[in-house]
């Protein structure tokens, strides 16, 4: 009898797994090139751009790990169709809105949604793929995400050009539609074979901490790190999430078994992943801007610009797949955060004028090491993962992966800030000292494109001693290959229906 692992079918289900990953990443992106014309068609001052915005980061973040679980329990097939198709309904619902409230109703659904298809879409590989093949999936599933990224600028920027500002979410409904037909024909069912019960205190305390540490993260950089609402709302979450390890830990069957971080595979997988998707949400964060402000470019000419990035990762994920067959997954995890750190302190030598093979150059650089890194990570993670925890486990990793990236564009971001107002001395005007706009207005662009550039080489410095920090931490800790024991339970088969 043929089994899921060895079935050729599974090769066309994570093409369907990759749509749902490819829908989300150009959604995440799609949006920023919209917000002047929503501001204009909606009559959406900045409070409702930003709700707009953060609703659906702030619900996504919040219940990744209670998501993973429950496809654990009652399957993560059929959750994975229903986030689809709750993402696509949402997505109408933007459609046709008439008001900034009504998007961020739908926007706050959409990440319900989000929420319930990234780690599902994940969980599953391990379902379907034995330890030889998986490392090939999970560089493809790679792929998939990180093309998703550039394609949400150019694709915003032309449906802006062409059709109305609710183009841009009506698009989201046939990718939607395509990936939950192939989802529901493709891909085979699976569950715990030994299901927990609910575990609904840990489900709210970690809901209730993640969503109050990220809207602290996200407020910071408007408010300051200092404003009252910021810290209360940073140390009410850490607290909470405090609280939701030890209910974990007294808990008889836990959301989260904590005993996987004892495991090196899974802590430092999750620790490279992590690091990784810090520098690279802080790059997506400030080269777009640098592009648009210091060298005048529209949305979808930055789309296109940002293409290398994605090329090294296509070059890097498979590239890595085939050297965690060969020698494991260190060298390659190590390689590639080197390869970034590169990159981006190649890229700190950017100037305002510099030429935009240059800038190409760099950003092929950490797209290689990116790509390099991040599949065998997860592949170290999901290795480790049992059966019947993938969805919670996979979350989990997911979860840090996705703070890690709000943490950094805060934290960058308010180093930018610091460093652009630095540069420029106090002897400059309040409006250039605010934005580069600013200054275009009072006659001192060429002192704030240059103060933007020196803020832009402190963010790169700082993403890429971070990526070296990581690249030791995982040489040092980070094993090659599974030890036995846990090569075993790989080969355990999962319930599948």
């Amino acid at each position: 009898m043929e089994t899921v692992t060895s079935s050729p079918k599974r090769w066309w289900a994570l093409v369907a797994i990759v749509l749902c990953t490819l829908t989300l990443g150009f959604d995440i992106t799609i949006l920023n090139v919209a917000l002047p014309t929503l501001a204009a068609d909606l009559d959406a001052g900045t409070s409702a751009l930003q709700w707009i915005v953060d609703s659906y980061v702030l619900v996504f973040a919040g219940l990744l790990l209670p998501m993973g679980a429950l496809g654990d329990r009652y399957g993560r097939r059929k959750l994975l169709l229903a986030g689809l198709a709750l993402f696509a309904l949402a997505s109408l619902l933007a459609v046709v809105a008439t008001g900034p409230g009504q998007v961020i109703v739908a926007r706050t659904l959409m990440g319900v949604g989000a929420a319930v298809m990234t780690p599902l879409s994940t969980a599953i590989i391990p379902v379907m793929f034995d330890a030889t093949d998986r490392p090939k999936a999970i560089a493809l599933l790679t792929m998939g995400m990180g093309i998703g990224l550039p394609i949400g600028p150019i694709l915003g920027g032309y449906l802006l050009e062409h059709f109305w500002w609710g183009s841009i979410f009506l698009v989201n409904v046939p990718a939607a539609v395509v990936a939950f037909i192939a989802v529901a024909a493709l891909v085979p069912e699976s569950k715990a074979a030994r299901p927990k019960h609910i575990d609904l205190g840990g489900g709210l305390l970690s809901t209730a901490g993640l969503t109050l540490f990220v809207y602290g993260v996200i407020e910071a950089p408007v408010r300051g790190w200092t404003d009252p609402l910021v810290l209360g709302a940073l140390v009410a979450g850490l607290a909470l999430l405090a609280a939701f390890v030890v209910v974990e830990r007294r808990t008889a069957e836990p959301m989260l078994d904590l005993g996987l971080f004892r495991r090196p595979r899974f802590a430092w997988g999750t620790a490279a992943g992590t690091i990784a998707s810090f520098s690279l949400f802080g790059l997506l964060f400030v080269v777009p801007q640098f592009l648009q402000a210091v060298r005048g470019m529209d949305a979808l000419a930055v789309g296109v610009r940002l293409l290398p990035l994605i090329v090294g990762l296509f070059v890097g994920a498979p590239v890595a797949a085939r050297l965690s067959v060969r020698i494991g997954t260190k060298i390659p995890v190590v390689t590639g955060l080197l390869v970034s750190a590169a990159g981006l302190f190649v890229g700190t030598a950017t100037g305002p004028d510099s030429t935009y093979g240059f800038i190409a150059t760099w950003l092929l650089l950490i797209g290689l090491g990116t790509g390099l890194a991040l599949a065998p990570a997860m592949d170290a993670v999901l290795g480790e993962l049992p059966p019947d925890e993938a969805g919670s486990g996979t979350a989990v990793t997911m979860t840090l992966r996705q703070t890690a990236g709000a943490l950094g564009v805060a934290l960058l971001g308010s180093l930018l800030s610091a460093v652009y107002r630095a540069d420029l001395g106090s002897g400059a005007s309040a409006a250039a000292r605010e934005s580069i706009a600013g200054a275009l207005a009072t006659g001192e662009i060429a002192a704030a494109r240059s103060a933007f550039t020196t803020g832009m080489a402190a963010v790169l410095a700082v993403c890429g001693t971070l990526a070296v920090a990581g690249a030791v931490l995982t040489a040092r800790w980070l094993p090659a290959r599974a030890a036995a024991r846990q090569s075993e339970s790989e080969h355990e088969p999962a319930r599948v229906a």
